[in-house]
């Protein structure tokens, strides 16, 4: 009896394992093979070629980055270009097995099977690997209808998983999975992580720092070391915990490493933000034109903030940041000045056009339109004051004043655009087009054109040039009359009384900018052939053919002005400005490469000419202040421009490397200063030249040249005018 009731036991147990393990094993391996079968999991080439969204990068000349296009912000990253800190927190505390598995954890299953379900234990942790994440990552899961149907997503995020172990490595899969998550803060992938949270690049990540960016992993807002700091801060430490149980840490860096506060560089990427805005964002409109002119070889199109490109541009990250700086150091002062200048009294004076049309063109006004509301409605919302933040050189300020007195004040900042180029290969180094790009979006380098006062007369001095004049030639001061067809006469005057009726030589005119003189030289000439040469230099802006063009009167852009002065500093030739250099796909493939376009615009002889004509207004004349008050003792030229009103200050600069223009105004020309002291281009623009190539050769490491123009090896005139004929004009003219 014993022994027989002793095999009906067995037989008892054999039943219990069976229907308690085996038989759901094998239940379980049906499903398996069944999904894997007949389930719809994605093809091999999809595991291949992930469609997730990858922003185009933007790379200084230095390569650096300068900005994305996106719609999530995850740029990708190679294995060897991650810290190994990153990967032994990851282990750590995601999959400490990594090495061992092939996709699945069998260990962490039953871990999850008797802690977490059977014993209901909360923190023993979940049992999905890094590939098994890394497959739910590629494949996100849609909302579950039925439990049946995340039984059956979990098994094919399995078989995934094990599908990516066979055809990729282990340090493939890591490098793929640290491209793919999410860290919070628009933050996709470990690149875009670490220099969000960090300003560092992935290799650069200290065992802390990775710590806190693991941890993020589990619950971007929850972890945030920016919104919650100290659930971040507790969430650190369970990771750099978890990092000593398993050995990646010992003892004494865990209890050295976890009293540390949590030191963030934080700052999240956009399109307002960073270095080059309005450069980036013009640049986005121009390649939205090149993506639809060059499709892929299947036809279709590419897209800029989904597909990685990798676009390559002639910036220099280092000299766009001294203009950005320069920008910021002379405006932050000027327009104290121009505040406390129109204090009581309103700039615009009798003209409240501007405001109006200022009010139409906000995006409350239209909104308000769009809704259908009345005039009156309108009018009484914008004249009620509201919270609202509001740009200042000190940083955006919380206030409360009506939307109209925000257009008022708005309207009274000074703007900027400013450009500079290697005049040899028309790489543009900087591009400045504005003084704050969240609160001003309007370019001011290319998209801007703006009357450019004396700065223009170098064109018409350039005809007097390659007709065969010399620097030292001597024109007379005098009144010089234009009629029109209508009989009417137009007298150009100069802005002082000085060397009246004397004869000048045209470095003096130049240098001092005296309005006759070029009258004079315009009126040999012609218009026309002073607008002939302006195009050969590269101004495309319309001009018409009239005398007083000779004064500044076209409306012409930075860009313009900066590639056509450079034609004086490269030895006549016209090198067209480029500020692209490639573009390549996500892989590195080069879809298309840029050289710039060069022209012969002038003779080698009147390019020179025009230089030391230039070089006089920087030692002598309406640019001395570049000598006496900025100390910059190199060789250089420019020109100062100053237009009606004091509207529009200019201030052109070439140096043998490096040719840079400002331009400064109100955004209305009836705004401005009502003294030519403020007001004219050597108080307005000037300041920013000479602040930015103080800090440009301040930095050794540019090589930017020091050195002197090179002089052509014959040159049939004298430039130097204390030998020019019997000394006579020198002497009369002060040396010049």
């Amino acid at each position: 009896m014993k022994k027989s009731s002793h095999k009906l036991n067995q037989k008892k147990y054999l039943l219990i394992f069976w229907l308690t393990f085996l038989i759901p094993l094998f239940i379980f391996l049906l499903l398996i093979t069944g999904v894997a079968l007949f389930g719809d999991l994605p093809p091999f080439e999809e595991l291949e070629n992930p469609k997730s969204n990858l922003a185009s990068e933007i790379f200084s000349e230095d390569n650096i980055v300068l900005g994305k296009y996106y719609y999530q912000n995850r740029s990708n990253v190679h294995y060897k270009e991650l810290s190994p800190n990153i990967i032994k927190a990851l282990k750590a505390t995601e999959d400490v097995r990594f090495e061992e598995h092939s996709g699945v954890d069998i260990r962490g299953l039953f871990r999850v099977m008797l802690r977490t379900i059977i014993l209901r234990q909360s923190n023993a942790g979940g049992g999905s690997t890094i590939s098994q994440q890394l497959a739910k990552n590629l494949f996100p899961r849609k909302k579950f209808e039925t439990t049946w149907d995340k039984v059956v997503t979990k098994i094919k995020e399995w078989i995934t998983s094990i599908r990516l172990e066979r055809n990729y490595t282990k340090e493939e899969i890591m490098e793929y999975y640290l491209n793919t998550v999410e860290f919070g803060s628009n933050a996709f992938g470990i690149k875009s992580a670490a220099r969000t949270f960090f300003s560092k690049a992935p290799s650069e990540l200290t065992i802390e720092e990775s710590a806190v960016l693991v941890g993020l992993l589990q619950a971007p807002t929850r972890y945030s070391p920016v919104k919650n700091p100290k659930n971040a801060l507790n969430r650190r430490n369970v990771v750099l915990g978890q990092m000593e149980k398993y050995d990646f840490i010992n003892e004494k860096q865990f209890d050295s490493l976890k009293v540390l506060p949590i030191k963030l560089k934080f700052q999240a990427e956009g399109h307002n933000m960073g270095l080059a805005p309005y450069f980036r964002e013009y640049l986005r409109q121009d390649l939205g034109k090149w993506v639809a002119e060059h499709p892929k070889a299947d036809g279709s199109l590419y897209n800029l903030y989904r597909d990685g490109l990798r676009i390559y541009t002639t910036i220099d990250s280092r000299m766009q940041q001294y203009a950005e700086e320069a920008i910021k150091e002379h405006f932050t002062e000027m327009q104290k000045q121009f505040f406390v200048h129109w204090k009581g009294k309103e700039a615009w004076g009798p003209i409240k056009e501007i405001l109006v049309e200022g009010m139409k063109r906000s995006d409350r006004y239209i909104s308000m339109k769009e809704a259908n509301k009345s005039e009156s409605d309108i009018s009484r919302a914008f004249n009620k004051p509201i919270p609202m933040s509001v740009f200042t050189w000190g940083g955006d300020r919380d206030t409360v004043m009506s939307p109209m007195d925000s257009i008022k004040y708005y309207k009274m900042f000074l703007q900027a655009g400013f450009m500079s180029m290697d005049p040899h290969t028309g790489h543009v180094k900087a591009w400045v087009g504005g003084i704050n790009y969240q609160h001003f979006k309007y370019d001011h380098v290319k998209e801007g054109r703006r009357q450019v006062g004396s700065t223009f007369k170098p064109f018409v001095y350039t005809v007097a040039m390659q007709e065969g004049l010399s620097p030292c030639q001597t024109i007379p001061n005098v009144p010089v009359v234009f009629t029109d067809e209508m009989g009417k006469k137009w007298i150009p005057e100069n802005a002082d009384d000085e060397d009246e009726g004397q004869m000048v030589t045209l470095k003096k005119a130049l240098a001092l900018s005296i309005n006759r003189v070029t009258a004079y030289l315009i009126k040999q000439y012609g218009p026309q052939a002073v607008i002939d040469v302006a195009r050969k230099m590269g101004i495309t802006s319309p001009i018409d053919a009239v005398p007083s063009i000779c004064l500044g009167t076209p409306d012409i852009s930075v860009f313009e002005m900066v590639g056509a002065y450079s034609v004086f500093a490269n030895k006549g030739i016209w090198t067209e400005p480029t500020y692209i250099t490639r573009i390549e796909d996500k892989n590195g493939n080069i879809l298309q490469s840029y050289a710039p376009r060069k022209v012969e615009a002038i003779d080698e002889q009147s390019a020179y000419l025009m230089v030391s004509l230039l070089e006089g207004v920087v030692l002598h004349g309406t640019g001395s202040r570049l000598r006496f008050k900025y100390n910059l003792t190199q060789p250089m030229g420019g020109k100062t421009g100053t237009t009606q009103n004091h509207s529009d200050g200019w201030y052109m600069g070439i140096t043998p490397d490096l040719v840079s223009g400002v331009w400064v105004g109100c955004e209305d020309r009836s705004v401005h200063f009502r003294n030519i002291a403020q007001g004219q281009g050597a108080s307005m623009a000037l300041p920013v030249w000479a602040l930015y190539m103080k800090k440009v050769y301040a930095d050794k490491n540019l090589q930017i040249s020091q050195g002197d123009f090179e002089k052509p090896a014959t040159i049939s005139v004298e430039t130097d005018c204390s030998k020019y004929k019997d000394g006579k004009a020198a002497e009369e003219n002060g040396g010049f």
